[in-house]
């Protein structure tokens, strides 16, 4: 019933704010939920790499999390509308600014006349009308609240405008070079367009940060005392094993859009779908892409070994190095390649005194099937200053008398 409550109210702010002829098909928000309790299909997707998905979509990309190593692409960089995956980058400013401490999920905002005439999807804010930044993001991530979003932009930039131009600034240092942002929504402007390979980077960032999963991974929740109550347009939150989120997207001219993220034992992807054929297929599509890389990829701890805890130097105070390594070293591997990954030790020549403790005394590279695959650092773990000329000759003396 309160889904069903969800939708009609849905419908005729749709109805309302975007008259069109009946016999059209016409997705102008977010509000398309009438599928919200049907399960994905769960169908389990275990073919070899190199197999060609099923995705219906413009555009499709598969990238793993830590590492942004491609895992399976379809024209990811055709420049397309990318709708309210938009606001991943403008959750991503908001992230940034909550652990730069320049604004925190305590702080309460006014809205303003300009957040409440977004449109599309929205929480119905009122001009005037006061929110925690806390429950600001419930809607905008759980939602896809676009009242809600800009009234976080306007909160960290002082307006939408200023805002934009943080998220287009921040593309850039990503290296998304090709989207291009005008609205903190993602609802359809000219020149408002993004890829598959530029969401994937910004979603990979994005779900590095903690706080996001707080609200990314919550199905229904309700704000206003439970007045307003929220359900969460990606719905592989409820139907796919270990998603972490992150954003759906849907508006006319974009089509149907998705940025999805999981993780499964230390594992982490995300699948990104543009301009999908419907809303299930989306998913459906996302799903494919996942199965896709939990079936043939692992994400593999490896701990270096080294064959001595300490080496040679010279002109030191003592004639030995204490040394060691990092912990463990991390990488995207094929699944059940993780056994046959080799190690090479490589030194510096001529270590010599004095050493600052972590100072880089060699590495450790490792390989699979020939190819390097990574390298951690060699360390010193102590400091040894260089020997003085009185030290070196009372060593001298001591020999003749010993």
């Amino acid at each position: 019933m309160k889904f069903l409550k969800i939708f009609l109210s849905c419908l005729l702010s749709f109805i309302f704010l975007f008259p069109v002829n009946i016999s059209a098909v016409n997705v102008a928000s977010e509000c398309d939920i009438s599928d919200i309790e049907i399960p994905i299909d769960a169908t389990v997707t275990d073919v070899a790499i190199g197999t060609r998905l099923e995705i219906k979509a413009k555009s499709a990309i598969l990238m793993e999390v830590n590492t942004g190593k491609i895992l399976y692409e379809h024209n990811v960089d055709e420049q397309l509308p990318p709708a309210s995956i938009t606001k991943i980058m403008s959750l991503l400013l908001i992230m940034e600014a909550i652990d730069e401490k320049k604004i925190s999920t305590e702080d309460v905002i006014t809205a303003s006349e300009h957040a409440c005439s977004m449109g599309g999807s929205q929480i119905w804010l009122e001009p005037g009308e006061a929110m925690t930044v806390d429950d600001l993001l419930k809607a905008a991530v759980i939602a896809s609240a676009n009242d809600a979003t800009v009234a976080l932009g306007e909160h960290i930039a002082g307006s939408e405008e200023g805002f934009v131009a943080m998220m287009n600034a921040r593309a850039n240092e990503l290296g998304m070079s090709s989207t291009n942002f005008v609205n903190a929504t993602g609802l359809d402007a000219e020149g408002h367009v993004s890829t598959a390979h530029d969401i994937a980077i910004m979603s990979a960032v994005l779900i590095k940060h903690d706080l996001i999963k707080n609200y990314s991974t919550v199905w229904m929740d309700s704000l206003r005392e439970g007045k307003s109550e929220l359900v969460n347009t990606n719905k592989l939150v409820r139907f796919y094993e270990g998603t972490t989120g992150l954003k759906t997207g849907t508006t006319s001219n974009a089509g149907y859009c998705l940025s999805a993220t999981a993780e499964r034992n230390g594992l982490e992807l995300v699948a990104v779908v543009m301009a999908g054929d419907t809303s299930g297929e989306r998913f459906n599509s996302a799903k494919k892409l996942l199965d896709y890389g939990f079936s043939n990829y692992e994400y593999v701890s490896i701990k270096p070994k080294v064959d001595k805890t300490n080496i040679n130097i010279s002109n030191g105070v003592q004639k030995n190095l204490k040394i060691a390594t990092t912990d463990s070293f991390g990488s995207l591997l094929k699944k059940g390649t993780s056994s046959a990954v080799t190690q090479q030790i490589n030194l510096k020549e001529n270590i010599t005194a004095p050493i600052k403790k972590n100072d880089v005394v060699g590495t450790i590279d490792f390989f699979l099937d020939e190819q390097q695959i990574g390298q951690v650092d060699i360390i010193a773990d102590e400091s040894v200053n260089k020997i003085s000329f009185l030290t070196a000759f009372l060593w001298i003396l001591d020999g003749l008398l010993a």
